[in-house]
Formats: C-alpha cells, sequence, structure tokens
C-alpha cells in the first residue's frame, strides 16, 4: 500500500478521506455525536483518552511494542489512520509513526495544556484525540507522531512476506 496523495474537492458537508484498502480518496461525512453517544460506544479508557484528551500510561499501551503487519484505525470510527510499515521504536512507550496513511486523515491543532505547548493529532473524520506530533522523528519526514494505543484499533493484514507464492 502506498500512502495517499490525492485531492479532490469536498461535497456538501462531506470530507475527503483517503482509503488505503482502494488507494482511493473518497468523500465521506465526518462523524459527529454526543459525549453520552460516545460512552455507550466506546470503553471506559477509549472514551477518557480519544473523547476527553487523556493520555494513557507509558508501555502499557497494547500497540506500543507490537510488530504485527496492518492498518492502525481511529477506535472510535474506523478512519485509517497509519500503516505499520511507518510505526518504529521510538523509545517513548507509545505507539510511534513518521507519517500518517494520508495528511487527509489527519488534522493537528496546537496543545497548550499541562504547561507545555505541543501539536495534538487528531481523527479527520470523528475528531478524535489521537495524541501528539514532534519533530525528532526518523526519516524520510524526521516526525514522530506518538499515539496512545487507547485511540487506536489495528486491522492486521498479511506481510507480504510472509505469504506462500
Amino acid at each position: 500500500m502506498k500512502q495517499g496523495t490525492a485531492q479532490v474537492g469536498g461535497g456538501t458537508g462531506t470530507i475527503p478521506i483517503f482509503d488505503p484498502d482502494t488507494d482511493r480518496v473518497e468523500e465521506v461525512f465526518p462523524v459527529v455525536k454526543t459525549d453520552a453517544e460516545w460512552q455507550e460506544q466506546l470503553t471506559p479508557l477509549v472514551f477518557a483518552v480519544a473523547r476527553k484528551q487523556e493520555t494513557e500510561y507509558a508501555f502499557t499501551g497494547k500497540y506500543h511494542d507490537c510488530k504485527a503487519h496492518g492498518i492502525y484505525r481511529c477506535a472510535c470510527c474506523g478512519t485509517a489512520l497509519f500503516l505499520s510499515e511507518s510505526k518504529f521504536d521510538s523509545g517513548t512507550g507509545w505507539p510511534s509513526f513518521f507519517a500518517p496513511v494520508s495528511s487527509l486523515n489527519i488534522r493537528t491543532s496546537m496543545d497548550r495544556s499541562s504547561g507545555m505547548e505541543r501539536t495534538e493529532v487528531l481523527c479527520a473524520r470523528c475528531r478524535a484525540h489521537l495524541g501528539h506530533v514532534f519533530d525528532d522523528g526518523p526519516p524520510p519526514t524526521g516526525k514522530r507522531y506518538c499515539m496512545n494505543s487507547a485511540a487506536l484499533v489495528l486491522r492486521q493484514v498479511p506481510s507480504a512476506k510472509n505469504q506462500e507464492i
């Protein structure tokens, strides 16, 4: 799979999202729910992290040391966010990626909470808090998308190198 770079115009009320399964940009409606609706759908941990901007403790998330091949999706709405090929061990205790699936699938916002100034990363479709991005990552981007495992769901796909011919 390659990272999405295509651009399309937005339809009324829709936003463009790159789908790595089809390698196309699709127009989708944003997912908007009340806190009560999110609480019915999500576990308490996922709700606290993704909807209330909390952070899970380092080295406790299910994906910080995960080596499985697949697509990391938003735990709230299922939007594709990161490919396992862009994951690296940052030593921080959180899953880290050097690039998203597509810049269309995420949004960033300045976060001045906790006495720090950081760039928050959000799901473009449902505005779930995913984590933060820093400028200390590896090539080719120099970025470290430091994500909360609780905000992600890994949909595993077979690795091409593991498939028999």
